[in-house]
């Protein structure tokens, strides 16, 4: 059974950083396509980021040049760097797991971005 648990949300003042972090449990994590996305309440849960099994990237337009995506296989987990927040970029983040067993999903981590 697959797992996921984030950490690294929090408050932080616009223009600052934070870094995600996704852990995973169960098999299949290296041929997994691992995403980040994010909810404000009242609206659709929308992609931020994805890295897929052979390191593809995608991201959203909106946190292009801001945020990084990576993955590391031999520690099953998979990190959302992101810099120059901006109070726009607040949300309750969740971390993504997609495989050939299905889709899955964390609990989510709050990101506030405020002064």
């Amino acid at each position: 059974q697959v797992q996921l648990v984030e950490s690294g949300g929090g408050l932080v003042q616009p223009g600052g950083s934070l870094r995600l972090s996704c852990a995973a449990s169960g098999s299949f994590f290296r041929s997994a396509t691992m995403g980040w996305y994010r909810q404000v309440p009242g609206k659709q849960r929308d992609l931020v980021a994805a890295i897929t099994s052979d390191v593809s990237t995608n991201y959203a337009d909106s946190v292009k040049g801001r945020f990084t995506i990576s993955r590391d296989n031999a520690k099953k987990m998979v990190f959302l760097q992101m810099n120059s927040l901006k109070p726009e970029d607040t949300a309750v983040y969740y971390c993504n797991l997609r495989n050939i067993r299905g889709n899955y999903w964390g609990q989510g981590t709050q990101v506030t971005v405020s002064s």
